[in-house]
């Protein structure tokens, strides 16, 4: 247990102001080895009050592993006269409470008072001198120990030091290099003298800066170093030391070489074992004992001999054609494997067991090979080194082929690239039959042969897939890529094999037939509509091809190559128009209908920017109440020049240009704000209905579009229906389903148009959220006359009424009409027979005045 505390003697108290101003911590301890004395620098030194050591055992003052044996330490002292520490100076750690550790300079004298033997000690803060010199140290260790060879000149600019990596680079013992200047030591045969000037000025303190040249072993070797030179200044900003540090880059400056040479190969498009040799031959140079083989792996998973310089003729005969496999030598099994393979000794490895008479002969006992891969992960070849010892790779042989592997594939890719550039000049890659470029060559070798003969007649078939881009949207492109190929084989069934079928690209062919008339190309066209027209099984579903073919005729028709084909696809819009599935013979007239087209095209653009384009609005009734259910908007256009233009022929031009989306954008966003502008007017119109075209489903924009049409006019969703076709619920994209529920989840209300016409038409409405279903006109047009009309037309009601869905009757032109479909309790009715399209303003006056409908009659 520690005494009590108690007053420290008279002589000590005597000095105790001079002490308590001491800069040294000073500490006494009595003959009990309790503190006596703790001045002001101890408390700071250890971070304590000298309350809580006076009186107390010395051992909390020392470190925690000396305390269990420090009195005896004391004792052994007091009583034995053991000396070894007092008088001396010792660093010792201090750990202070808040967990900090410092360290003193710890000096130890005993004094002789009375009858008690006093300990003081005097203990100096030495922190910083132990950091920095344990940094010294570390410094010391990192230059001594890195692999970067070091040298430090002094004013001189000889050498004061050089660490052991500099001495093992370049062979001198520490003795020579010291004093010695860098320069007499690294010049050599081939070295730069301006790379030493350079150097002798950076040591200068000119600049700090990185250079690389070819410097001297002792023994004579070259060695290529790359060298930063760090000037040291001293207080006067003049230099007194400069440090350089040199890298090692001999194998990195070999592997360049290699490099340059083998890539300045590839781009003078050298053939591929030319560039394959001359990267074996490099790499025997420069990495003496190694045997280099690179083999190419066919299509076909065999072995092809590619470069092996250094290997008899017999070796590689014996390697051609054999098949890679599990157990196929080393470079077989890498192939089969795609990883490296090693065999250490070719001998005894089971690898080799078939193989090994092959390269035991001649002194070959290990092989290392290594795949080379191409960009698709493909093992096109290997790349192999045979060694003449029992041995595997060295880091600097890893270095080499990790450097030729890329190489190799390089060389390959390049190969195969211009290889498939050739097959692309003349054949299209997806069918395999010629394309534009040998299609213009077979054109003009056949013009050319009929210039000779008068009566010889060659027919040019230009052939377009009607709804292509439907397969490719709606069953993807790989679906669409499979239907192409089939279409190519068919194609080429129905001519002769003296005839031309080629791709043009996308989904359009041309067929060329020599010696041939109308008659005989009007027969072909036959045979190829009825061909295509036969369904192909694509990913499980029969896909039938529509065709549109236009024929243009040499000579009467053209004597000129690009004109035919010109001719030919104006002939096969004129196909297309006719209503598609169809082919056309050219005429003169028909450039004038594709320059109207055009006109019209052009006249539709600037009219949806000038404003040309108006909506008519149609009322829907309801059909027990006779009130306005809501109203549809249909766009019309009444141009400056061609007066009323019908939404027939617009919205078919629309929707082959490319205009539709933007129409139909134009169309929500006006209907939208006419709907509000009305009720403004204190108007009651329920809902206004708009007809958007497959395509704007197909954009997973459109509830975005659709949210910020209603936001901008300050309309409920519910305010809104959505007309959607046949064609949207064809299409199974799931892109398109995603976008109609969403449109549906704005609260908007989809309405399926033309209900009962299509085949996809009553599982639509059963998996999407339809709202309500419309009956196509042609029923109603003919419900007095025919009785499968009546019969449709009460199905749809009933199937409506059954689903919880909205039926609006399309096309009521007649009293009957109407009070036939009362019977039915149709839901809504729209037609002539209320009110035709109006503009707004004629609109608003016909709801002034409308009258209400009769009651409904009884239906048997």
């Amino acid at each position: 247990m520690s005494a009590e505390p108690r007053e420290p003697i008279a002589e000590i108290g005597f000095f105790g102001p001079i002490i308590e101003q001491a800069i040294d911590g000073v500490v006494v301890i009595d003959g009990c080895n309790n503190v006596v004395l703790f001045n002001a620098a101890a408390e700071r030194l250890w971070g304590i009050d000298r309350s809580a050591v006076m009186g107390r055992n010395v051992r909390a003052l020392v470190p925690h592993h000396a305390r269990a044996d420090h009195d005896e330490q004391i004792d052994r002292n007091r009583f034995g006269g053991d000396d070894r520490l007092v008088g001396k100076t010792v660093e010792v750690p201090i750990h202070r409470p808040d967990g900090s550790l410092v360290w003193g300079a710890l000096s130890l004298s005993r004094t002789r008072i009375g009858d008690t033997l006093y300990y003081a000690a005097f203990v100096k803060d030495v922190t910083e001198d132990v950091r920095r010199r344990e940094e010294l140290y570390l410094l010391s260790l990192v230059a001594n120990e890195t692999d970067q060879a070091v040298h430090i000149t002094g004013r001189d600019r000889r050498i004061v030091y050089a660490n052991r990596a500099f001495v093992d680079l370049f062979g001198y013992s520490r003795e020579e290099l010291i004093g010695a200047e860098p320069s007499q030591l690294l010049e050599g045969r081939h070295t730069n003298p301006q790379s030493l000037t350079s150097l002798d000025n950076l040591s200068r303190g000119m600049r700090t800066d990185m250079m690389e040249f070819i410097a001297y072993h002792k023994d004579g070797r070259e060695i290529w170093v790359s060298a930063t030179v760090n000037p040291v200044l001293d207080a006067a900003g003049e230099v007194c030391n400069a440090v350089c540090v040199m890298s090692n880059i001999t194998e990195t400056r070999q592997i360049q070489a290699l490099q340059q040479r083998v890539l300045e190969a590839v781009a003078r498009e050298e053939e591929l074992d030319a560039v394959a040799a001359l990267v074996c031959k490099e790499v025997e140079a420069i990495a003496p004992g190694v045997v280099c083989s690179i083999l190419m792996v066919d299509r076909e998973k065999k072995l092809r001999p590619l470069a092996s310089p250094s290997l008899p003729a017999y070796y590689c005969e014996a390697l051609d054609g054999v098949p890679i496999g599990p157990s196929v030598g080393s470079c077989g099994t890498a192939a089969w494997r795609g990883e490296p393979v090693i065999v250490g000794d070719i001998e005894t490895d089971p690898l080799w067991a078939p193989y090994k008479e092959l390269p035991l002969p001649i002194g070959l006992k290990a092989c290392w090979s290594s795949p080379i891969k191409l960009k698709d992960g493909r093992v096109a070849g290997t790349f192999a080194f045979y060694y003449t010892e029992k041995c595997g790779p060295t880091a600097w042989h890893e270095r080499l082929v990790e450097a030729c592997i890329h190489l190799c594939a390089l060389a390959i890719e390049r190969h195969e690239a211009k290889a498939h550039i050739a097959r692309l000049a003349y054949f299209d890659t997806l069918t395999g039959l010629p394309n534009r470029s040998q299609l213009a060559q077979a054109i003009d070798q056949r013009i050319a042969t009929a210039q000779g003969d008068p009566s010889c007649e060659i027919a040019l078939l230009f052939l377009d897939l009607d709804g292509f881009k439907d397969v490719n949207d709606t069953l993807g492109h790989s679906a669409g890529d499979a239907l192409l190929v089939e279409i190519g084989r068919r194609l080429k069934d129905q001519v002769r094999p003296s005839d031309v079928v080629s791709r043009l690209g996308g989904d359009e062919f041309v067929i060329v037939l020599g010696n041939c008339d109308s008659e005989q190309a009007a027969q072909v066209a036959e045979r190829v509509v009825k061909a295509l027209a036969v369904p192909v099984d694509v990913e499980g579903m029969g896909l039938s091809a529509s065709v549109s073919i236009g024929i243009s005729l040499y000579p009467s028709d053209s004597r000129n190559r690009e004109e035919l084909l010109k001719h030919a696809d104006t002939a096969m819009y004129e196909a297309k128009n006719a209503g598609r599935g169809a082919f056309r013979f050219y005429s003169p007239g028909m450039n004038e209908q594709i320059h109207e087209r055009l006109v019209m095209v052009n006249a539709l653009k600037e009219s949806l920017r000038a404003g040309h384009l108006e909506l008519h609005y149609q009322p829907q009734m309801l059909g027990e109440t006779g009130g306005l259910h809501g109203v549809e908007a249909l766009a019309r256009w009444n141009h400056p020049q061609f007066g009323q233009v019908p939404p027939s022929r617009f919205i078919a031009l629309a929707e082959d240009s490319g205009l539709i989306e933007a129409i139909g954008e134009w169309a929500l966003c006006e209907a939208c704000r006419q709907l509000a502008a009305w009720r403004a007017q204190g108007l009651d119109i329920p809902t206004v209905s708009v007809n958007l075209s497959p395509l704007h489903f197909r954009n997973r924009h459109l509830p975005a579009i659709v949210a910020a049409a209603l936001e901008a006019a300050g309309l409920p969703p519910d305010a809104l229906t959505l007309e959607i076709t046949e064609g949207v619920m064809m299409d199974r994209c799931e892109n398109t389903i995603r976008t109609v529920e969403a449109v549906a989840g704005l609260g908007v209300r989809l309405s399926l148009d033309d209900f009962g016409t299509g085949y996809s038409s009553l599982s639509s409405v059963s998996t999407l959220p339809i709202a309500e279903i419309k009956l196509d006109q042609s029923f109603v047009r003919d419900l007095q006359s025919d009785t499968n009309a009546r019969t449709v037309a009460s199905a749809v009601v009933r199937i409506g009424q059954s689903l919880g869905l909205t039926v609006v009757a399309e096309g009521v032109e007649t009293e009957p009409q109407r009070r036939f479909l009362q019977g039915l309790r149709c839901d809504v009715m729209q037609g002539y027979l209320f009110s035709p399209a109006l503009a707004p303003e004629a609109f608003v006056s016909w709801l002034e005045r409308r009258a209400p409908l009769p009651p409904a009659a009884a239906v048997a």
